[in-house]
């Protein structure tokens, strides 16, 4: 992926959505509005072009982008 583009926030929300967290979860944990984390999983998608959150993750971990914990 080569960060495929992400900013620093979309990698944060990519990560949390590789940790299981839910939308709701990650607007919690990263104080900011639920439309926000909506948004960022949108570009996630497009950025990585997957069709769900599920293939974005595939997708980040079989290139080393991101790693399981």
């Amino acid at each position: 992926l080569d960060a495929a583009g992400l900013t620093d926030r979309e990698t944060e929300v990519l990560r949390l959505i590789a940790h299981g967290h839910s939308n709701a979860e990650i607007a919690s944990q990263l104080t900011v509005s639920l439309e926000t984390v909506k948004s960022h999983v949108a570009h996630i998608l497009t950025k990585l072009d997957a069709r769900d959150r599920t293939q974005a993750v595939i997708r980040a971990y079989q290139s080393g982008f991101i790693t399981p914990q």
